[in-house]
């Protein structure tokens, strides 16, 4: 596998992204075209990984101004100011585990300093567990605050990780 690359996400990759959220439904929440579309606009940072021309992650995230209507997103914005919410992130099966995750998660923090947040937030599946993402998070520096029981069943546990005043060496 070429090591992937990152770029900026755009409409025309919809398809794809689609496709990639449907491998991962059972620890994201469901995606069609007119919700890409809600969540593209309203995302302040959207990134494509591709490898040999084929995505092989994305995430969407967005700004704690932006007023996204979603539980997840309202529970951050009642306890935190100037914070980046990941809405959704996924690598594809075949590149979990080759440091995909990693090289999305610098250029989120990078990115995050760029639109003036101190934080970046998101929620990981406790019950039924989501142990790679725990674990993933974990590593980061992700903090838990909370946690929350969805309508759905499930049980989500609310993370932060504080950015740095300064770009993190690699």
């Amino acid at each position: 596998m070429n090591r992937p690359i990152l770029r900026e996400m755009t409409p025309d990759d919809a398809a794809r992204v689609i496709a990639l959220n449907e491998a991962a439904v059972d620890v994201t929440s469901p995606i069609d075209a007119d919700r890409f579309a809600e969540l593209y606009e309203l995302s302040s940072v959207r990134l494509v990984a591709e490898t040999n021309c084929e995505v092989v992650g994305f995430v969407l995230a967005m700004t704690d101004a932006c007023g996204y209507d979603n539980g997840n997103y309202r529970w951050f914005a009642k306890r935190l100011k100037n914070f980046l919410y990941i809405d959704r992130i996924v690598v594809s099966a075949t590149c979990r585990g080759l440091g995909l995750g990693r090289l999305i998660y610098s250029r989120i923090y990078e990115l995050a300093r760029q639109t003036g947040s101190v934080q970046v937030c998101a929620e990981m599946d406790l019950n039924p567990p989501n142990n790679a993402s725990l674990d993933f998070h974990s590593k980061a520096g992700f903090i838990q605050l909370g946690t929350r029981s969805l309508e759905s069943g499930k049980q989500v546990s609310m993370q932060t990780r504080f950015l740095p005043c300064e770009p993190e060496k690699s």
